[in-house]
């Protein structure tokens, strides 16, 4: 309990925190509000172009829940793992660190603490943005571009508590990812470019690059999503969760080894 509350204290004392929480309020919902106008729009110029006696030239963009809900799961989610990366990174960085573990000679729980508070705060704050980032799509989006808006079915539900159950797991990895690399540059870079650049580059290399997509951490998590980006996978949505999480539990397993063999 002591380490909770001193990790506690440590999180809510700085102005990072709460700059992430703000930016991840108006990134998750700010884009909600844009998937809904642009289905609005796509959907009127399509029944325009009908209206006009003319055979459209293109389908109209009718969002889905994973849609709706994008921008936590995606940009949202990110800025939480640098917040997570950086509470300790900075620490290194600022040779607290050291402090910290004269004062708590676990090391490992310093990390677990870190990583279960930011976690905890992440998948609250991710379960009522997606409410809120559906409710937000469906109303500016209409009822004929929102038809496919719905909390029914699995496949809906799955978007709503799947991004806080994906966002915990974004926090242990940025932890973990941070403790390895001890550098905030290197730790936010890999962070980034990984789910947004490295595992798309895949693409690129034909056949060989589609045996491995299947087996790639981030594109598993978006296949739990409901967002699967065309990929054959061997598992379903739930074998996707299993196979990122055990990822993620690797990765914070050794950043656990390392932190006790290196000096702070």
């Amino acid at each position: 309990m002591a380490v909770l509350n001193a990790e506690r204290i440590k999180i809510t004392s700085t102005r990072s925190p709460w700059w992430c929480t703000v930016v991840i309020i108006v990134l998750g919902l700010g884009l909600a509000a844009v998937i809904g106008l642009s289905a609005k729009a796509s959907i009127n110029s399509f029944n325009n172009q009908i209206s006009d006696g003319k055979q459209p030239d293109f389908d109209p963009f009718l969002p889905q829940m994973s849609d709706a809900v994008g921008g936590v799961s995606g940009f949202g989610v990110l800025v939480l793992m640098i917040l997570a990366a950086l509470a300790v990174t900075s620490e290194y960085r600022f040779g607290v660190i050291r402090t910290t573990f004269q004062a708590i000679p676990n090391r490992a729980s310093v990390l677990i603490a870190k990583a279960g508070l930011i976690g905890a705060f992440g998948a609250v704050l991710t379960f009522v943005l997606t409410f809120g980032a559906y409710a937000i799509a469906k109303a500016t989006a209409g009822d004929e571009a929102g038809a496919a808006l719905t909390l029914s079915g699995d496949d809906a539900w799955r978007s709503i508590y799947g991004v806080p159950i994906y966002a915990f797991l974004c926090v242990v990895l940025a932890v973990g990812v941070g403790t390895l690399l001890r550098q905030s540059a290197g730790a936010i870079a890999l962070l980034l470019l990984w789910p947004l650049l490295i595992e798309s580059l895949f693409n690129l290399f034909g056949s060989f690059g589609e045996k491995i997509m299947p087996f790639l951490p981030f594109l598993n998590a978006n296949n739990f999503l409901g967002a699967p980006q065309g990929v054959e996978f061997h598992w379903g949505p739930w074998g996707s969760l299993v196979y990122f999480a055990v990822f993620v539990f690797v990765i914070f397993g050794a950043g656990l080894v390392v932190v006790n063999k290196r000096d702070a």
